[in-house]
């Protein structure tokens, strides 16, 4: 039995020095950054910017690998499954919080199969109309829908982004129905509303800026708590409805397992690159924010923020099966 325990601890200890030098060696050879949403899009493009400026403070490349698909739970599940030594990432949005809720069957335990390392960005959606809509600000819109409840169509990227849930919220709160057009992605739908298709969109600041700045499309409202630097005079929208809040945010993650010297070591990486002047201004210019944090931090909104998302999820009543 004595010898038993002995070598179980002997055994113990050994996986721990050889976990102690592979974190002591990390990086040594190139790491992946798995982007789960296809090439092109917000998240992608602030994971090629952090990639772009992590080997500074690595010594070794990032990779963006992107494997899209079911609302980014492909490349969360691939991730999960992956080695834990510190060679794959993940870069994922709120969209993984509110899959807990929102996929009847989720091919991941998002609290027990990955590992938080940092926020990395807030992007604030904003209530986009075209041009020839009859609302002028955010009051008028909300009494022309009301006025006309059902009529106005608003579209999303999907059931369930944090597009849908924002207009569903706004509904809710201000008790002004409109109805739900969801798309296969934010693109097709912000070019039906220039169309005139659909009335209205939530859309990512990131995605819609060129729109704004070239006066196609018309912003009224955001749909963080305060006003956002790159949009000063567009209102927030708990300006009109106290206490209505949605915040999109992207953060990296380690398949479970992963040791925490490497997963600290990433974080201070992030962290660093996200203080880099050149990197916040891309950021700021693009209607994003800087939200760089510690991995317990991380681990806590992900948890708070996987029961807030879930309640609009259940309030929405959107389900993918």
């Amino acid at each position: 039995m004595v010898k038993t325990i002995a070598a179980a601890l002997a055994g113990l200890l050994c996986m721990s020095a050889t976990a102690l030098a592979r974190a002591e060696n990390w990086p040594s050879r190139p790491i992946t950054l798995v982007v789960p949403l296809a090439p092109g899009g917000s998240t992608d493009a602030t994971a090629r910017l952090i990639a772009q400026k992590l080997p500074k403070e690595l010594g070794q490349p990032v990779v963006v690998e992107n494997r899209a698909g079911a609302g980014g739970n492909i490349g969360a599940a691939f991730v999960a499954k992956a080695a834990p030594d510190g060679y794959t990432f993940l870069m994922h949005t709120t969209t993984l919080v509110t899959n807990v809720t929102l996929y009847k069957n989720m091919p991941l335990d998002v609290q027990k199969d990955l590992t938080p390392v940092s926020r990395v960005s807030l992007i604030p959606n904003v209530l986009m109309v075209n041009t020839d809509f009859p609302a002028k600000t955010l009051a008028e819109f909300i009494a022309y829908v009301k006025a006309r409840k059902g009529v106005v169509n608003y579209g999303s990227a999907g059931n369930g982004t944090s597009q849908h849930l924002s207009g569903s919220l706004l509904g809710q709160m201000a008790g002004a129905n409109m109805t739900h057009v969801p798309y296969k992605g934010g693109a097709p739908a912000n070019t039906d509303l220039l169309a005139g298709q659909i009335q209205a969109v939530f859309s990512p600041m990131v995605e819609i800026l060129p729109f704004i700045d070239s006066g196609k499309l018309r912003p009224l409202a955001v749909t963080t708590a305060q006003r956002s630097p790159r949009l000063p005079d567009v209102p927030a929208v708990a300006e009109a409805l106290p206490g209505y809040e949605v915040v999109l945010w992207n953060g990296v993650w380690a398949p479970a397992g992963t040791p925490p010297a490497i997963v600290q070591r990433m974080n201070h990486a992030i962290n660093a690159v996200l203080n880099d002047p050149d990197v916040r201004k891309i950021l700021n210019d693009q209607g994003s924010a800087p939200a760089g944090d510690t991995p317990e931090d991380f681990r806590k909104l992900v948890n708070t923020e996987i029961k807030k998302w879930g309640d609009l999820v259940k309030s929405s009543g959107a389900r993918i099966e």
